[in-house]
């Protein structure tokens, strides 16, 4: 990690996003590799934004019903 990178985690955080739109960012820049371990933590998130992706107005099946 870098010193921008540290710097811009600071003006990330003083955003005060939810927690889980920022796993959401975080998958969507990366790799497969860290996108798997993100999928491994956060299990929840990254199949929210999976179903998301393949809808194709973002909203879930659930959200579709109401």
């Amino acid at each position: 990690m870098s010193k921008y990178d540290y710097d811009k985690s600071k003006e990330i955080g003083a955003q005060d996003y939810p927690f889980s739109a920022l796993i959401m960012a975080a998958a969507k820049k990366a790799d497969s590799v860290n996108f798997n371990k993100l999928d491994i933590c956060f299990p929840e998130i990254i199949g929210e934004l999976k179903e998301r992706y393949h809808s194709p107005d973002g909203f879930t099946k659930n959200e579709k019903e109401q």
